[in-house]
């Protein structure tokens, strides 16, 4: 079914689209059983990805377990999945037109290893109150819409490149090319924010003593949702959220009684 989705582009709606300039943050929802699809469509750019399950933003992506389940690195027919006690698909991923693979080094596109990065960490290295962050394009994102920082977590970093030498963690510049694109199929209905990275397409360094002013590596991110033919999605549904009912050591708890809330 996943991979008719993402094949069968000339049976889908555009319901809705936006462009996210540099440097900025935007969120939007996207509905049970639509597709979204984010691209680079003046080349390589860098974007910090979050979401929640719209309707109980309790229920929220869980990069680490993610990173368990699919891998450090993400992209056709892997799944996204939600925090505890919930623990299910949030959204699954049908397209991914980087298909970068793994390289020399052991790096890969679209990346589960870091998170985003945030002024608290800045002002932690620095003494400096800086709010150019993904952290903080985030946080703004999602105010309209009722959350704030405490709702932010940590991130899929979409288009961009990293891996592990040593144990250390490294980013390299985006491999993404113009017009490329990841797209997903929301599982249930998904609030989504995006930072468009400050640091671009992380070819030159921002931090250290190399740091680099990276504005002219900075491009826009466009996004699309789309509705699908109904027959596209025949016999699929949200899945079920963890069926788990044990009383984590606090004795029994009564029969049929959720703990998923």
């Amino acid at each position: 079914m996943y991979e008719a989705i993402g094949e069968a582009t000339d049976r889908r709606t555009l319901v809705d689209e936006f462009t996210i300039p540099i440097r900025t943050g935007k969120a939007w929802r996207v509905e049970a059983g639509q597709v979204c699809r984010v691209s680079t469509p003046e080349g390589p750019q860098v974007g910090d990805f979050n979401f929640w399950n719209a309707d109980n933003p309790r229920e929220r992506f869980w990069a680490a377990r993610t990173r368990q389940i699919q891998g450090t690195h993400v992209t056709t027919g892997d799944r996204l999945w939600s925090c505890l006690p919930y623990l299910r698909p949030m959204l699954t991923i049908t397209g991914d037109s980087v298909a970068y693979g793994v390289d020399e080094y052991g790096g890969g596109c679209h990346d589960l290893l870091g998170s985003r990065c945030d002024p608290h960490m800045k002002k932690l290295l620095t003494g400096m109150d800086v709010d150019d962050h993904c952290h903080t394009n985030l946080v703004s994102a999602v105010e309209p819409f009722g959350l704030d920082e405490m709702d932010v977590h940590d991130v899929l970093n979409i288009f961009q490149l990293t891996g592990l030498v040593d144990g250390k963690y490294y980013t390299g510049a985006s491999p993404a090319k113009p017009g490329d694109h990841i797209e997903f199929l929301a599982e249930m209905p998904l609030l989504c924010a995006l930072s468009n990275c400050r640091g671009g397409d992380l070819s030159q360094p921002r931090w250290g003593p190399d740091a680099k002013d990276t504005t002219e590596h900075c491009r826009p991110l466009h996004v699309e949702v789309y509705d699908l033919d109904p027959a596209l999605l025949d016999g699929w549904a949200t899945p079920e959220p963890s069926q788990y009912r044990g009383p984590h050591g606090n004795g029994t708890p009564e029969a049929g009684q959720s703990r998923t809330g």
